[in-house]
C-alpha cells in the first residue's frame, strides 16, 4: 500500500505531502483542493502505466485540462523559484515510484514528457532517468521521453514490493457515481471493470457479488451489511431480463435486481433497480468496490455522500471501514464529503482510518492536516462533542470562510 503521497506543483498543491492509511477521508470547503489531490494521485498513475495523455487521464476519472491550468501559478515567494515541471510520489515502506513531467505551456503538446523517472525497491534502483544519468550513459539515441521506463521494466520483474506498488498506482481510478448510471436507464461514458467510473454496469457486478457470497464468508457479510443498511428492504435477488439489442434472432440476458420491500404485502413489493431509492443503489455500488475481486487495489470516491441521508451515511463508513480493513489482502480507498455525519461513522482509533482536514491558506495554497486522535480530542467526546459536531463548528479546520 502507498504509505506517503507527494505532489508538487500540481493546480492549488504546491507542496503538499499526505501520509496515507487504508481508509482516508478528506474534508475541506468547496474549492479547497480535495479533488486535486485525488486527481493528482490520477497523473501518477497514469505515469505509472507508462503515458500522460488526455486519454489515460480521463481513463482514470481526471478531469481534462491544458497544462497551464495542471500547473500552479502562484506569485514566487521570496527566495524561491517555482519548478517549471510537476512532481509526485508514491513510497511505501519498502519501494518508492517518483515522476517529474514536463510539457510546454505556450506551444502544449498531446503528451507530457518524462523529465525525471525513479523507480525503487529499498535502495536498489529498478528503473530511472534523469539529464545527468542521459549525459553519462553516452548514448548514441535518445530515450522516448513520452514513455515511461517503469512501466517497461516492470515486464521483468514477477513479484515484490516495488512491482505491488506500481500495479496499486496503475490500478488507480477516482469514482463519481451517478444516479442515472447507476440505475441503468443512462449510458456509462468511462467502462471499467467491476463496475464504471459512473456506476455503469453496477447490476452485472451485484450479481456476480451475490453468486460468490454462498462461497466467501466475507462477502456474505458484505451482501447481509447491506440489507442492515437498507431499513426498508427486506431482501434482493438477482434475476434477468431477455433484450433485442441487434436483431429479432439473436436475444441476450440482462441481469437485474429485484428489491423486496419488507412493509408491503406479497407478490405486490418487488422493485427494480429503477424504482429503488438512491441510497440502495449506493450501498450495493460500496460494497462492489469493497467486495469485488476485480475491483481495484487503489481508488477514490469523489463526494462519497451522495446524496445520502446523514444517518445512513454515518452507517455505510461504519461498514466500509469494516469492509476494508478485513480484508486478507489490503486495499486503500481515498473519499471526499461534505456530510459531517460521515465523520462519527469513522473509528480513528484504528490507525489505519485517517481523517483529513483539507484548506487553503492566506495565500491560496491548499494545505492537508490530519486530524490525530489526542487527550484534547478524547476529552471533548467524553463531554458529548461528536467528530461532526466539532467540524461543522470549526475546531477541525476545513470549513469555508464564510
Amino acid at each position: 500500500m502507498i504509505e506517503r503521497l507527494s505532489v508538487k506543483t500540481f493546480k492549488s498543491l504546491e507542496d503538499v505531502t499526505v501520509q496515507l492509511g487504508q481508509v482516508n477521508v478528506f474534508i475541506g470547503a468547496n474549492g479547497s483542493g480535495k479533488s486535486n489531490l485525488l486527481e493528482a494521485l490520477g497523473v501518477l498513475s497514469a505515469a505509472a502505466n507508462g503515458k500522460v495523455d488526455e486519454q489515460a487521464l480521463l481513463a482514470r476519472g481526471v478531469r481534462p485540462g491544458v497544462p497551464k491550468l495542471y500547473k500552479s501559478a502562484f506569485p514566487a515567494q521570496t527566495g524561491t523559484r517555482i519548478p517549471s515541471h510537476l512532481s509526485f510520489g508514491a513510497y511505501s515502506s519498502q519501494a518508492e515510484y517518483q515522476v517529474c513531467l514536463w510539457n510546454n505551456l505556450r506551444d502544449p503538446k498531446p503528451v507530457w514528457t518524462f523529465k525525471t523517472e525513479s523507480w525503487k525497491e529499498n535502495d536498489t534502483q529498478l528503473a530511472g532517468r534523469s539529464p545527468a544519468s542521459r549525459e553519462k550513459s553516452n548514448e548514441k539515441h535518445d530515450w522516448n521521453k513520452e514513455r515511461g521506463l517503469a512501466a517497461l521494466k516492470a515486464v521483468e520483474v514477477t513479484e515484490g514490493p516495488a512491482l505491488s506498488l506500481l500495479e496499486s498506482l496503475q490500478s488507480y481510478v477516482i469514482f463519481s457515481p451517478a444516479t442515472a448510471v447507476l440505475r441503468d436507464v443512462a449510458p456509462e461514458t468511462q467502462p471499467k471493470t467491476p463496475v464504471g467510473l459512473s456506476g455503469g454496469n453496477l447490476l452485472s457486478a451485484v450479481h456476480n457479488l451475490v453468486v460468490q457470497r454462498d462461497r466467501d464468508k466475507r462477502i456474505w457479510t458484505i451482501c447481509e451489511d447491506v440489507l442492515g443498511l437498507i431499513d426498508w428492504v427486506k431482501d434482493f435477488k438477482l434475476t434477468s431480463t431477455v433484450q433485442r439489442p441487434l436483431s429479432v434472432i439473436k436475444f441476450s440476458v440482462k441481469p437485474t435486481i429485484d428489491f423486496y420491500d419488507r412493509f408491503m404485502k406479497e407478490g405486490q413489493n418487488i422493485l427494480s433497480a429503477y424504482e429503488a431509492s438512491e441510497g440502495a443503489l449506493y450501498a450495493l455500488f460500496l460494497a462492489v468496490i469493497a467486495g469485488h475481486k476485480a475491483s481495484p487495489r487503489l481508488c477514490a470516491v469523489d463526494n462519497a455522500d451522495h446524496s445520502l441521508n446523514p444517518r445512513l451515511a454515518r452507517a455505510l463508513m461504519e461498514c466500509l471501514c469494516r469492509w476494508y480493513t478485513t480484508m486478507e489482502e489490503p486495499r486503500q480507498i481515498l473519499l471526499t464529503t461534505h456530510n459531517p455525519l460521515i465523520l462519527d461513522g469513522l473509528p480513528l482509533q484504528d490507525d489505519r482510518v485517517r481523517l483529513f482536514t483539507v484548506s487553503r491558506t492566506s495565500s491560496g495554497r491548499t494545505s492537508v492536516r490530519r486530524v490525530v486522535v489526542d487527550q484534547d480530542l478524547l476529552e471533548k467526546a467524553e463531554r458529548g462533542w461528536s467528530l461532526s459536531r466539532l467540524w461543522v463548528m470549526g475546531h477541525l479546520g476545513g470549513v469555508p470562510n464564510v
